[in-house]
């Protein structure tokens, strides 16, 4: 399926990467140009927040648009990520990463878990957008 490169955002200084449905998302009256196009789609979207506001400490995060029934009490991986009902989103703290005797599998976990519930509760057709499918000839080298 569809997904973004990683990207940067200057404003509030996170990395993140989406991963798109393939629908269009309800349109969001009210909206600001930008947002308007940014969630035009339904997405799942992850990355790496360094902290701000409310949240006292570099963060990952993920979050989905629209969020599906169900998504704020899905049994995300690990233990320690936790739902915030302010952002809207999940969140794992970088320290309960860091301090992990297996980080990347602790960060793994929690990327595929959220990725997971927003595909499942929001109806995705995961079998389509997770397989690899090759389009077009071959690219030609020399």
């Amino acid at each position: 399926g569809k997904s973004s490169p990683v990207h940067f955002f200057w404003g509030s200084f996170d990395l993140a990467v989406s991963r798109f449905s393939g629908r269009r998302a309800p349109a969001r009256p009210g909206a600001d140009v930008i947002t308007r196009e940014a969630y035009s789609h339904e997405v799942s979207s992850a990355g790496f927040w360094p902290g701000g506001g409310q949240v006292t400490g570099p963060a990952f995060y993920s979050y989905a648009v629209p969020e599906p029934a169900g998504f704020r009490t899905a049994a995300v991986q690990p233990p320690e990520a936790r739902y915030d009902p302010n952002l809207n989103e999940f969140l794992l703290m970088y320290d309960d990463v860091r301090a992990s005797p297996a980080p990347q599998e602790k960060l793994l976990d929690f990327l595929q878990s959220t990725y997971e519930a927003a595909a499942e509760l929001g109806g995705w057709d995961r079998d389509a957008l997770e397989s690899w499918h090759r389009t077009g000839a071959p690219i030609a080298v020399g």
